[in-house]
């Protein structure tokens, strides 16, 4: 992982120090995926869905909430993939295709705003805990331990059923859970770079602890948020999918777990309809495999000792 070392870091200027760890960052990411082929994969995964997302207006041919009827005006109910419905009907007279492709947009929308609540909160909190240690560190690494020991699918259910059924209560059910794991992570490296000459550099120079834990240190420490992002989008799609599947997420809002549900309550399984609750899964699969990849890539840049 690139350390600064040289004592010049505490004199450059704030704006340039955060942008040039951002950069360094995005340079790693794309450096890993030069050299691995696993975090290549998963990066051009990513962007196939990204760009499915951004462009799903476009790509849909009806309505995905809309019931549909053939040309002589009956329900077109479960009919298998054709010309017109690409991947067939719903029970319910849906088309197929438009929810999977309006799925992909709910996915990434939950995926990367959670991801970036859990980074944001993972890597505030470590940052604090590692630099300042005595009891602002106890008191936060116990708070830390308490949101390990809660159990997550039950939490997230929870808070769902309890608030109004919506993606951002899902979104802030695995933030306030999966944030620990980062936290403790990032703790560890600032307590490291915090004895560095850098870091000493910047107390002579007369930098206040905010603006050294900010400006110079935060910029060594985006690797690790960047690899613990790539990992909660994962999480986050596949735990909102479960959500939905289990009849706690929105009704209005298309996703894969939506898909996933309505296939089973009408009993597409029993009836061979594998146009239907197929594609989401492997949508699933494909995205969680995808951010797997990533942090493989990225494991073996940050801790080289491990591919040894």
């Amino acid at each position: 992982m690139p350390e600064a070392t040289d004592t010049t870091l505490a004199m450059s200027r704030p704006r340039n120090s955060v942008l040039r760890g951002v950069g360094r960052s995005l340079g790693s990411a794309l450096t890993v995926a030069r050299r691995d082929p696993y975090a290549a994969i998963g990066l051009a995964i990513y962007v196939a869905f990204a760009l499915i997302a951004i462009f799903a207006d476009h790509l849909v041919t009806h309505d995905p909430l809309e019931i549909l009827f053939t040309k002589d005006y009956d329900l077109a109910r479960n009919l298998p993939p054709n010309s017109e419905f690409w991947l067939g009907t719903t029970y319910s007279g849906r088309d197929i295709y438009s929810q999977l492709i309006m799925g992909t947009r709910s996915a990434l929308i939950v995926g990367l705003t959670a991801a970036v609540c859990v980074v944001a909160i993972g890597t505030v909190v470590g940052l604090i805990a590692g630099y300042f240690r005595g009891w602002v560190d106890t008191a936060l690494m116990r708070l830390a331990d308490v949101a390990l020991g809660v159990p997550f699918l039950p939490f997230v259910i929870v808070l769902a059923a309890f608030l109004d059924p919506s993606q951002w209560n899902v979104v802030i059910g695995i933030a306030l859970l999966l944030w620990p794991n980062s936290a403790r992570v990032i703790r560890a490296q600032v307590m490291s770079l915090r004895e560095r000459a850098f870091v000493e550099a910047a107390r002579v120079t007369g930098a206040g602890p905010w603006r050294i834990l900010f400006v110079h240190i935060a910029p060594n420490v985006l690797a690790l948020s960047f690899l613990y992002a790539s990992v909660a989008v994962g999480w986050a799609i596949l735990t909102e999918a479960s959500i939905s599947f289990l009849g706690f997420g929105p009704s209005d809002t298309v996703s894969w777990g939506y898909m996933l549900q309505d296939a089973y309550a009408s009993q597409a399984l029993g009836r061979g309809q594998f146009y239907w609750f197929v594609p989401p899964g492997l949508c699933i699969i494909a995205i969680v495999v995808a951010g797997f990849f990533i942090s493989r890539g990225y494991e073996e840049v940050l801790f080289p000792k491990l591919k040894a």
